[in-house]
């Protein structure tokens, strides 16, 4: 390993002979990091964090300022390098750019090893990669819906800038590579064959911000592209499994149908609050069956005019309809019955 200062082999050798001398079982690996350092200052170098092997191990712990220069030397346990190469935590380069410098035994550097390599392949995994680019799409959703009742402006930027940071994780991970912290953003993104639209125009467009609706805006702008960028990417190989429990919809159906009656009810009196707030529970209710089963996509609201109920109904009723179509193509057929008689005659 080359030091880019004097001081750095010295502290290796230093944190190495401290190791064998007062936690010779307790440690088992001490790992560097090329690349980390600033203007310079070996950062990363001489050693960036341990490996404990025992609740003893990670004593071993602290901060060492030398010449204004400060060095953490922290721990990463098995557990978090594991969360590491199945990409649950996002300092990746951790592992796949680690150098040991200290190693308690081969097999603790060939755990470290196989954890690289499994890193490799879920990168190199196709479904993976998508299924951690939808978390973090999520992860960037959820912030998104917090920044709009934020109103101060450096909380507004931070979570913009965090917005970034997930997506820019998604768009590398689809890739098939990962993020390296010490890098700016723009630098990573250099490093993707393919980003979403416009990413790094709205990178640059939240630099220039001044304003936290302008933040906002460009919060969305780059979800919206980057939803658009992954759901182009969904493996031709993933095929969602959609319940085929047509019981369960069928007696669903049968609840709900008397929501379908009460909202034409509520459409032909011209009640358009009771006939709004019906529609919204249909609506919620469709759109759960929908995911559930495969089912296209069922828009009642859409139809919504406060002074034109009558589309409303006929648009709820064109549902239903086809949810009792589909009902009928998988053998479950709800029953009818004309009158009570009807009914008695069928359930003695």
């Amino acid at each position: 390993m080359n030091y880019s200062n004097e001081m750095g082999p010295k502290l290796t050798a230093w944190a190495v002979n401290k190791i064998k001398r007062d936690y010779p079982g307790d440690v088992a690996l001490l790992i560097g990091l090329q690349g980390c350092a600033v203007g310079g200052d070996g950062h990363g170098e001489c050693f960036d964090h341990f490996v404990p092997a025992t609740e003893r191990g990670y004593a071993l712990e602290q901060e060492i300022k030398i010449a204004g220069i400060n060095h953490d030397l922290y721990p990463r346990d098995w557990a978090r390098c594991e969360r590491t190469a199945s990409l649950e935590d996002s300092a990746t380069f951790c592992l796949a750019e680690g150098e040991i410098l200290y190693s308690r035994s081969p097999e603790d550097v060939a755990r470290f090893e196989a954890l690289r390599q499994q890193l490799k392949k879920n990168l190199a995994n196709p479904q993976f990669v998508y299924r951690k680019a939808l978390e973090l799409l999520d992860d960037a959703m959820n912030l998104y819906r917090n920044m709009m009742f934020e109103e101060r402006l450096y909380q507004v930027r931070l979570a913009a800038g965090y917005v970034f940071r997930y997506l820019l994780n998604a768009a590398l991970y689809l890739d098939g590579t990962y993020s390296r912290y010490h890098q700016g953003p723009l630098t990573q993104a250099a490093r993707c064959k393919e980003l979403p639209g416009q990413f790094e125009a709205y990178y640059n467009a939240w630099m220039g911000a001044k304003t936290t609706g302008e933040l906002k805006s460009i919060a969305h702008l780059v979800i919206q592209s980057t939803r658009k960028f992954i759901a182009e990417r969904r493996p031709a190989a993933e095929e969602p499994a959609f319940s085929t429990n047509y019981s369960w919809l069928a007696a669903w159906y049968s609840e709900m149908s008397l929501t379908w009656r009460r909202l034409r009810f509520y459409c032909e009196q011209g009640n358009a609050d009771a006939a709004l707030e019906d529609a919204c529970l249909l609506q919620n209710e469709c759109n759960e069956v929908a995911e559930e089963f495969g089912l296209p996509e069922m828009d009642i609201l859409g139809s919504f005019d406060l002074l034109d109920l009558v589309t409303l109904s006929a648009r709820a009723t064109k549902i239903e309809r086809d949810i009792v179509a589909y009902l009928a193509k998988n053998g479950q057929i709800p029953p009818k019955y004309d009158s009570f008689e009807d009914f008695l005659e069928k359930n003695p």
